[in-house]
């Protein structure tokens, strides 16, 4: 009985050659696709999630859920035995045109994927992209796009081929990070004696910075009213708030202490004698 059943089934035509029997077998395959996807899913996400970043984890499980319906679907549309060509002609035709209208929606999600995969910088990581003037912490990375909170608190949004694709400078991927800053001394001063006591208030006042390697002065520049000294010292990544913006003022304060002389824009003018 069942088996005429079925039999009948397959003799009540919908539409295109496609029947209820075949209507009903790929219901079914759909059904175990959709089922077969919520437990890859939910295995993903108690077995491996845990071991990646979380966006990566999020997304990856998105991608590993769809992948499973998108496969269902196309093994029930190859069991329905209809014919589908002049069906894919004209989404073919359509396919073309919507592809021009987003082919950034699809580039954004290709970089995502590239993103998930490379791994260049994680969630929580201190970024500079320098071209697209954009500096804070990385809060995720999703589908399409990229959301940074920047350092005045402001978060902002940045489309994944623009992040995949710029130079990222990571604030956080190494233990010790350089600070620098350039200060100028008169021509009239000693170049030695200026940075003997810049380096002396420098580890008597920054307890931060590094002694190996220790800190490092140049001459930057022979300028129009200066001598311009570069002062770099190397310091913990989590002590920059304490270092960096109080660098010049230490040096300011030590050059000031010595007597030593932070000169202003100055010209020389030579009147010809008639």
């Amino acid at each position: 009985m069942p088996f005429e059943f079925l039999q009948n089934l397959d003799t009540i035509e919908i539409v295109g050659g496609l029947t209820l029997l075949s209507l009903l077998i790929g219901g079914i395959i759909m059904g175990v696709g959709i089922i077969i996807a919520r437990t890859f899913r939910l295995l993903f996400t108690k077995y491996y999630a845990p071991k990646l970043a979380q966006d990566s984890a999020k997304n990856l499980g998105k991608l590993i859920y769809f992948g499973i319906i998108i496969l269902a679907f196309l093994v029930f549309t190859s069991t329905t035995g209809v014919d589908f060509s002049g069906l894919l002609v004209a989404g073919g035709i359509f396919g073309i045109v919507i592809g021009f209208a987003t082919q950034s929606v699809v580039s954004n999600l290709i970089s995502g994927i590239f993103l998930m995969v490379e791994k260049p910088v994680k969630q929580g990581d201190k970024i500079e992209i320098p071209g697209a003037d954009v500096s804070g912490t990385l809060l995720d990375i999703s589908t399409f796009s990229v959301r940074v909170r920047r350092f005045d608190g402001t978060i902002i949004r940045v489309p994944n081929e623009v992040f995949f694709t710029s130079n990222i400078r990571s604030l956080s991927s190494t233990p010790v990070r350089r600070s620098e800053a350039i200060i100028g001394i008169a021509y009239k001063e000693d170049i030695d004696g200026a940075i003997s006591v810049m380096g002396k208030e420098i580890r008597k006042s920054m307890p931060f910075v590094l002694t190996l390697p220790e800190p490092e002065f140049r001459i930057k520049e022979l300028a129009d009213s200066s001598v311009n000294i570069e002062i770099l010292v190397w310091h913990p990544r989590d002590d920059w708030d304490k270092v960096g913006p109080s660098l010049l003022k230490v040096a300011k304060k030590a050059l000031d202490n010595a007597g030593i002389e932070i000169p202003f824009p100055q010209r020389v003018i030579w009147q010809a004698k008639q």
